[in-house]
């Protein structure tokens, strides 16, 4: 049985409104079933049903694959792009620096970040000064990611270089059926971060010759790159890149919706200030509501059968989770800002909650993600009160979700 495609002539419609793809993806999603539509000649499949989505992601992992990365011209090969043992080696090479213990590493590079945004803040407070939280929490996101990667804290020049990610990936489409070319500007802002990589790996192969192996990831590739020579400066510039973008991207967009959300809902900002328990639920809510890789898609290289859905060869798979995560049967009153929901009472049901991913190409970098956020979010909590001077933009379903233009607000220490 074939799933329920949307009736063409609402695609044709859909396409000549100019509308964010979530609008066709909201009308073509039928609860319960398997649905779809035709566009430009090719079958798309919507998948939402956390039974579905368990079985393209978890257990279907190695039969549903990446068809071509959206983000393939800022990344390159790294490891978001990679596929088959190429994805397989670089994946093993990493993973034990952002699991387990791993990430203990990162501790005192998160806490230096942090202590940057806090300072920042009690100087807008004693001057009673607004501050940008989007951009305070992009450049604590970057900072990280950056002392990380490099051993070396970041400074302003290289911040406007790596943080231009944003502007990059705001250009780049929402799902694989998008346009391909991309702006003059995007193109140059894109040299100017292959530059400033380059720059910082020609440092780096310096210190690692003179004084050896240091505690980077920059150093962990480095090392690589003398047995394996598949890790070509090229290979190593898309690593730092991918990482990069999937160490500051999410966490910086999920921070600044943590804010709007805790601002329209002061009562359990007022709660989870000074408690970390509290701090991490507010988190996991907000990656329910607003998970920033709220377009997860696949490709069915062979015909498959999902659920009793016939599946034939060569269809797309769009895995969303920003419309997984509102499934009333799974969390009711899925609109509503609820951190109490978290920890769950009850084990999920398989494939409902997925802001990092799920299976085996789930975002490697999970625990770092949530140490850093919660981290930031609780020491500028337990010490201000936050309060916006004007609304939170639209959201915007890019190749991400993030709110659109910056989050004025005012701050003020606790007493």
């Amino acid at each position: 049985m074939p799933p329920d495609f949307l009736d063409d002539d609402a695609v044709t419609a859909w396409t000549a409104s100019g509308a964010p793809l979530v609008d066709l993806l909201r009308q073509a999603h039928t609860p319960g079933r398997l649905t779809g539509f035709r566009r430009g000649g090719r079958a798309a499949v919507l998948v939402t049903e956390p039974r579905h989505v368990h079985q393209v992601l978890g257990v279907g992992g190695d039969r549903y694959v990446k068809r071509s990365h959206r983000a393939r011209p800022l990344l390159g090969d790294g490891m978001l792009t990679a596929t088959g043992e190429a994805w397989r080696s670089q994946r093993k090479l990493l993973q034990a620096m952002f699991t387990g213990r791993g990430i203990q590493r990162w501790e005192h590079h998160i806490a230096g970040a942090a202590a940057c945004v806090v300072d920042r803040w009690a100087e807008r407070a004693r001057r009673g000064a607004p501050t940008d939280i989007a951009e305070d929490v992009q450049f604590f996101t970057v900072d990280t990611i950056w002392r990380s990667l490099t051993d070396r804290p970041l400074d302003r020049e290289a911040y406007v270089d790596l943080a231009a990610v944003q502007d990059i990936v705001a250009a780049l489409p929402a799902d694989v059926g998008g346009a391909t070319a991309l702006p003059p500007e995007v193109e140059a802002a894109i040299a100017a971060l292959d530059e400033r990589m380059l720059r910082a790996l020609a440092d780096a192969r310096v210190r690692h010759r003179a004084d050896g192996a240091g505690p980077s990831v920059l150093d962990r590739l480095l090392d690589a790159a003398e047995t394996d020579p598949a890790y070509t400066d090229r290979l190593i510039r898309d690593e730092l890149v991918t990482l990069l973008v999937a160490g500051y991207e999410s966490s910086a967009r999920t921070l600044t919706w943590a804010f709007v959300l805790l601002d329209a809902h002061p009562e359990i900002m007022e709660r989870a200030a000074g408690d970390a328990s509290a701090v991490e639920a507010v988190l996991s809510e907000t990656l329910r509501l607003y998970p920033t890789g709220w377009l997860l898609p696949r490709h069915s290289p062979a015909d498959e059968t999902l659920d009793g859905w016939a599946i034939p060869a060569g269809t797309d798979l769009l895995v969303c989770p920003y419309l997984t995560h509102r499934d009333p049967a799974v969390w009711p009153e899925p609109e509503v800002f609820d951190p109490g929901r978290f920890p769950a009472r009850s084990p999920l049901p398989p494939g409902s909650y997925l802001p990092f991913g799920i299976g085996p190409r789930a975002c490697l970098g999970t625990r770092f993600a949530m140490r850093e956020m919660e981290v930031l979010l609780g020491a500028l909590l337990a010490r201000f009160g936050v309060e916006t001077t004007e609304p939170a933009g639209e959201a915007v379903f890019g190749i991400n979700l993030r709110p659109a233009g910056p989050l004025h607000a005012r701050v003020r220490e606790r007493t």
